[in-house]
């Protein structure tokens, strides 16, 4: 009976650390993909400079 509950407990705690790694990834590519659309767009300011 004892071990059930401590197995269910162990289980919650595992899938709430998870979720919680899963976060800050998601958190950490949404950052990149947001600093490569600004090197895009510099990139892209820097060749209309160098026409121009």
């Amino acid at each position: 009976m004892v071990y059930g509950t401590l197995a269910r407990v162990f289980i919650v705690l595992m899938v709430a650390i998870s979720l919680s790694g899963c976060g800050n990834t998601i958190r950490g590519v949404g950052r990149d993909l947001g600093n490569a659309v600004d090197a895009t767009q510099d990139a892209g300011r820097s060749v209309v400079n160098a026409v121009n």
